[in-house]
């Protein structure tokens, strides 16, 4: 973080301070080059008035709830401030070629790996939603990479936020008001983001047409997953943007740091708070959750090939990033499944929600009381709801996975296609 704060902060120095590089556009075209000129560059003004607007909002926000939002935030803004100096380079230098364009996006690869690995840390955050939300859409900065369609690449990643965002709204609506103005906020920025995109790069970044080819130049910090683009959780562009400006600070590249071994995370049930933490547990059949309150929840986290029975009444489960769980529970008000595998839920009492989203392989055992539970389902596949019958078995009734859209004159129509059943 710290490297990467400091090439920011080179870059912004760059930036304000043209006459000290006016001599470097001979040579090269990099970031700081021509700095005055590029200021008044529209599609760079236009990027200022998105940083001054919905940005500066979501910061001031993220400061005043403070704690891992603040940290968060800050994060987020180092890549928007890295994302504008590409944009600087981009509107005074033409394309480069390659390998040399993934060189110029490695630090904000690096960046936004830095944002989702700060939520991976902090899953026991009470505003880990608030981290989730961010986690799952910070990879929007790296529409600079795709073409021809950036815009509807960000709308994804502002979606995905909103599954986030949503249970943010849920939690404080009409408790605490800085948390839904949080949530509209960041989302803004998405937006305005989108908005921005069509107005002046909508089919890609849109390189000058004249001007020196952009140039990476070596010795500049980027970490140790410089150029290996966005994390895997998202289809998206194989190495979002990075800036670089300045004569080589080294005579020579630093060697790769060696790999990190992996480490096993341990295994936990326990309650935190109003929180019961199922993490990390592998082959285990016979874990169990008693003593249980309305106003507690249940987060199952990276639990294979295991089963879990939660009694009593509790308001939410969350399964996520799970792989051949059973779980068999009471009486809650939602169940939300993501990103898991082979999961198996059976409903005991009475359950109004099931939520499917990201997952591969998920039966859903209802209840008698049940019958009446709506299940949303959104990028997943292999999906059945067993209903039950008179004596003790269930009948098995697959969810739809495809449709055809028509135009009926006004509007677009949607219907399950019949070999989706």
């Amino acid at each position: 973080m710290a490297d990467m704060q400091n090439l920011v902060e080179r870059l912004e120095r760059a930036v304000g301070r043209p006459e000290a590089v006016s001599h470097a556009s001979d040579t090269h075209c990099g970031y700081g080059d021509s700095a005055a000129k590029a200021g008044t560059t529209p599609y760079v003004q236009a990027f200022d008035s998105l940083l001054a607007g919905p940005v500066a909002e979501y910061l001031k926000i993220s400061k005043d709830i403070g704690g891992d939002v603040q940290k968060h935030a800050e994060m987020v803004h180092t890549g928007l401030k890295l994302e504008r100096a590409l944009l600087v380079t981009a509107s005074q230098c033409q394309q480069p070629a390659g390998n040399k364009l993934s060189d110029l996006l490695a630090p904000i690869s690096d960046q936004i790996q830095e944002v989702v690995t700060f939520r991976e840390k902090n899953r026991g955050s009470k505003l880990f939603s608030h981290l989730s939300a961010v986690s799952e859409s910070i990879q929007a900065l790296g529409w600079l990479a795709v073409a021809p369609r950036p815009g509807p690449y960000v709308k994804e990643m502002n979606d995905a936020a909103m599954f986030y965002t949503k249970r943010v709204l849920k939690e404080y609506k009409g408790v605490d008001k800085k948390h839904v103005d949080w949530a509209k906020a960041y989302l803004s920025i998405w937006t305005e983001l989108q908005a921005y995109i069509k107005e002046f790069h909508t089919t890609g970044l849109a390189w000058s047409r004249t001007g020196p080819v952009a140039k990476e130049l070596s010795g500049l910090p980027s970490g140790p997953s410089a150029g290996s683009g966005p994390p895997p959780s998202h289809p998206g562009p194989p190495s979002p943007p990075s800036p670089h400006h300045g004569p080589k600070p080294f005579s020579a590249p630093k060697p790769d740091p060696p790999k990190p071994v992996t480490k096993k995370e341990p295994a936990l049930l326990e309650l935190e708070g109003k929180k019961w933490r199922v993490e990390n547990q592998e082959n285990v059949s016979s874990l169990v959750i008693e003593d249980t309150e309305l106003k507690q929840v249940a987060y199952i986290f990276k639990c294979v090939n295991s089963t879990l029975q939660i009694k009593g009444k509790i308001n939410s489960i969350t399964v996520d990033n799970c792989k051949k769980l059973r779980l068999v529970f009471d009486d809650v008000g939602i169940v939300e499944i993501i990103n898991s595998k082979d999961v198996k839920v059976q409903v005991m009492g009475k359950v109004p929600t099931i939520s499917i989203n990201k997952t591969d392989g998920c039966h859903v055992y209802l209840s008698k009381n049940s019958l009446d539970c709506e299940i949303v389902s959104a990028k997943s596949s292999e999906m059945n709801v067993l209903i039950p019958t008179e004596g003790s078995d269930f009948n098995e009734f697959p969810v739809p996975e495809q449709f055809k859209t028509l135009w009926n004159g006004q509007k677009l129509v949607t219907t399950v296609t019949e070999i989706a059943g």
